[in-house]
């Protein structure tokens, strides 16, 4: 494993961890998501310099489109949460009400 994979596959273990384990608050678990596409987004975008063709050039450019989708939405809901509930903790949002 060169060095770079082993960069970006320990980013996005890295955002996957903090995600799995720290889920106080919405902000943060929106953060992890966030680098962990982030992370595959250069992770891609490496792949195809590195093979050197045309044919995937579009492909990081796509996956950047709905992580900017992904994020729109995330805030979204991080505002609506925090506009009922007061907070952005997750343990105080329950699922069953609406």
């Amino acid at each position: 494993m060169t060095p770079v994979h082993f960069a970006f596959s320990s980013a996005f273990i890295l955002g996957l961890t903090g995600l799995a384990f720290h889920r106080t608050h919405l902000l943060s678990a929106l953060l992890c998501l966030e680098g962990m596409m982030l992370s595959l987004f250069i992770a891609l975008s490496l792949w195809t310099l590195q093979l050197d063709s045309t044919n995937f050039s579009a492909a990081p450019m796509l996956l950047l489109a709905f992580s900017a989708c992904e994020a729109s939405a995330g805030l979204a809901l991080l505002v609506a949460t925090a506009r009922t509930h007061g907070t952005d903790r997750l343990q105080s949002l329950n699922l069953l009400q609406c």
